[in-house]
């Protein structure tokens, strides 16, 4: 197995030990329940149905809402990273740390949050032998919210309107896995280096155990704000005012990144 085979791997069992936290996968129905409660029942039940851009919920509206979702949740990472970092805390994974599996719980439940309000569906209605393309989608929206190269290009496509008429008009190809797939890859790998460097920084931060919690929480408050930021833009963008030029200008970052991403497969393989 070559390294970004392993990179990807490491990661997807990172998100696969995450995603069985309580709480972290969010029912879409429930969660969207609670955001519009304060609307008639016709309307919340259409918001539900349809989801809150079919419904006409405005761009200001989202928005607002999703900003406060970053700003809770936010809180809540550093509020669970501070007690994971100090000693005798939450009790540490077997190969992972627990402020990390944490962090990271957290960034995911707030990126299906952010994209269940800009009316994505349910990541968790499909089959169990379906999980991958979930485990895809998430990672694509953790790109995304750590500015891996080409994640917010892809994820644009994926979810604006007008991209669902414009592929039809690209090669079969790009409606395959065969397209999808090395995106994907490429953001795990990006991920995985992240991930690392953050695990190395709050693993030093925790040199003097005392302060280490404070350090730790700190790290992940000043991060989890321009995360969720970013993923509250992309969507946004994709949903109000994207363009057939801005579909060219992301497919064209997508069609680079996918040949990139061969090239090194290939020279992985030669080695």
């Amino acid at each position: 197995m070559n390294k970004p085979e392993k990179e990807n791997k490491s990661l997807v069992s990172v998100f696969e030990k995450v995603i069985q936290i309580p709480g972290v996968k969010v029912n879409r129905e429930e969660f969207l329940l609670a955001q519009f409660k304060n609307e008639p029942f016709e309307r919340r039940s259409k918001i539900v149905e349809v989801g809150p851009i079919r419904a006409k919920c405005s761009k200001k509206e989202l928005k607002s809402k999703a900003k406060k979702l970053v700003t809770e949740r936010m809180m809540t990472s550093a509020g669970a990273s501070f007690l994971a970092g100090l000693p005798g805390g939450i009790a540490m994974a077997a190969t992972i740390p627990a402020d990390t599996l944490q962090f990271y719980a957290i960034a995911l439940r707030l990126a299906q949050e952010i994209v269940y309000l800009y009316g994505e569906e349910d990541l968790w209605l499909r089959d169990a032998k379906d999980d991958g393309e979930a485990m895809n989608s998430l990672i694509l929206y953790c790109g995304v919210m750590l500015g891996a190269a080409g994640a917010a290009h892809i994820v644009r496509m994926v979810a604006a309107e007008l991209s669902k008429k414009l592929l039809k008009t690209l090669p079969q190809k790009a409606l395959t896995k065969t397209v999808y797939y090395p995106i994907v890859k490429s953001i795990a790998k990006a991920i995985g280096a992240k991930m690392t460097k953050e695990v190395f920084a709050k693993g030093v931060s925790k040199a003097v155990p005392v302060i280490g919690g404070v350090v730790s929480g700190g790290i992940t408050l000043a991060t989890m704000r321009p995360m969720g930021m970013r993923l509250i833009e992309a969507m946004d963008d994709a949903h109000f005012g994207y363009t057939e030029s801005d579909f060219e200008s992301d497919w064209k970052v997508v069609q680079e990144i996918i040949i990139e991403e061969e090239s090194d497969t290939e020279g992985s393989d030669i080695d």
